[in-house]
């Protein structure tokens, strides 16, 4: 439920199109449908302005086909994160839209498309082993009707290919930056550019980057201003909150 068909069911009624007994069929599982093993939020579109996202980790394919199954019901797009070519093998089945983004272990299925912003995301990566946490959060704000623009590796080690495109970067309006190893490159960033950071610190790395602690560390700790971290690995948690800047 979103406020676009709430408004078109409260407008329905008041013009006699629909009788209150038909409406309430659109409300008998609004605040959440319990499946058992998932307490479904469909009230979340209508409270946010973004629908519920699955999270496919340990979730088995039997429990995100019944999720998709009755997430299908509603006009909302689906994004499942953390999932398998095998889980998507089996809900293509009962979604003959879907698509899975290899590269970002993700599902999704397009039901609508919103008014995208003029406006657009930089998605920088510091390098090639860093893609599959920068393509969650390209697909993420994709999913949510931003134009994304990506400028992979181009990290510190190399720092020049970083300013071969920082003209281009700039007319972003938001910036996501991901890296692993010491995580360094967001604070570049954040130090060249007039715009918001959001860094993504991943578990790349050797050894003493103890599986993304390093990076998080010098990102959390970085003297350029403008710079905010997510959780490790979090490329969703980055492209959901880009999203919400590019829109507003």
């Amino acid at each position: 439920m979103n406020e676009q068909k709430l408004r078109e069911i409260l407008t329905n009624i008041k013009e006699g199109k629909l009788q209150p007994d038909e409406a309430l069929s659109y409300f008998r599982d609004f605040d959440y449908k319990d499946l058992d093993y998932a307490k479904i939020d469909t009230h979340r579109q209508l409270r946010t302005g973004y629908p519920e996202i699955v999270f496919g980790q340990n979730k088995t394919s039997k429990q995100i086909e019944g999720i998709i199954d009755y997430m299908l019901t509603h006009d909302n797009n689906i994004l499942v994160t953390r999932t398998t070519k095998e889980v998507f093998d089996k809900v293509q089945k009962i979604a003959g839209k879907a698509v899975f983004h290899e590269a970002a272990n993700c599902i999704t299925i397009r039901k609508t498309t919103g008014k995208i912003p003029d406006t657009h995301i930089a998605l920088v990566s510091a390098g090639t082993s860093d893609m599959s946490v920068a393509e969650e959060a390209a697909v993420t704000a994709e999913i949510f009707d931003n134009e994304v623009r990506r400028y992979y590796d181009v990290g510190v080690a190399g720092i020049h290919r970083f300013y071969d495109k920082v003209s281009e970067i700039r007319k972003a309006r938001v910036v996501i930056v991901v890296a692993g190893m010491e995580g360094a490159l967001p604070s570049i960033v954040g130090g060249i550019v007039d715009k918001p950071v959001i860094a993504v610190p991943t578990s790349v790395g050797y050894g003493a980057n103890f599986n993304g602690i390093s990076a998080l560390l010098g990102m959390l700790t970085s003297c350029a201003s403008g710079v905010s971290v997510v959780n490790i690995d979090n490329g969703f948690g980055a492209g959901y909150l880009a999203s919400m800047i590019n829109k507003l």
